[in-house]
């Protein structure tokens, strides 16, 4: 079997969607692979760059924003688009956050939403603001995932998720509304 970079991320994702977080290791994935794990140093330089990888991988499954609707509109859905995509794999928030702060990450989902704000923001005040969207959504799927883990520990109850889906909802809306109203004047 010919050894290619997909199926290091391949076999990383299910692992992590399987298993969590703390067992996604090379070792792990170099067995799911039935190769040595030195064989995966061909295609990922460490578990660094693989943890990057996979949340690139993560960050590819959310829908493009359109940008024929409204941008208060275009907003709510990529962060609902964002959330279901998170929500779909285990640990994920943890895994995209620390990805993205280690800067090794090729995806960068701010830049998706760029156009959004067209001219109304310098591309500063755009960023920041996409930003603030971005850190709500990771801190309100990171919550809703370490909630569920704990539950499943028998550690807590986790909250209805019918209560989290609207909770979530009304926390993009209200801050959706107050990006859209700012008059954020930055020097670029």
């Amino acid at each position: 079997m010919s050894l290619h970079r997909d199926d290091v991320i391949d076999a990383a994702v299910q692992i992590l969607d399987d298993y969590g977080l703390g067992d996604l290791s090379m070792r792990r994935v170099a067995d799911v692979l039935e190769v040595k794990a030195g064989a995966l140093y061909w295609h990922v330089a460490n578990k660094q760059t693989l943890l990057a990888a996979v949340a690139d991988r993560i960050l590819g499954e959310v829908p493009a924003v359109d940008p024929a609707v409204d941008p208060g509109s275009a907003l709510s859905a990529w962060a609902h688009g964002l959330r279901g995509v998170l929500l779909a794999h285990r640990d994920s928030a943890d895994l995209v956050a620390t990805a993205l702060a280690s800067g090794l990450c090729r995806a960068d989902p701010l830049v998706r939403l760029a156009p959004v704000f067209g001219g109304a923001a310098g591309a500063k005040v755009a960023r920041w603001s996409s930003g603030a969207l971005l850190d709500l959504v990771l801190g309100a799927v990171a919550r809703e995932q370490n909630a569920l883990l704990f539950a499943q520990l028998g550690k807590s109850v986790a909250a209805d998720s019918g209560d989290q889906a609207r909770a979530f909802s009304h926390g993009v809306e209200a801050l959706v509304r107050g990006l859209l109203a700012a008059d954020l004047d930055v020097k670029e």
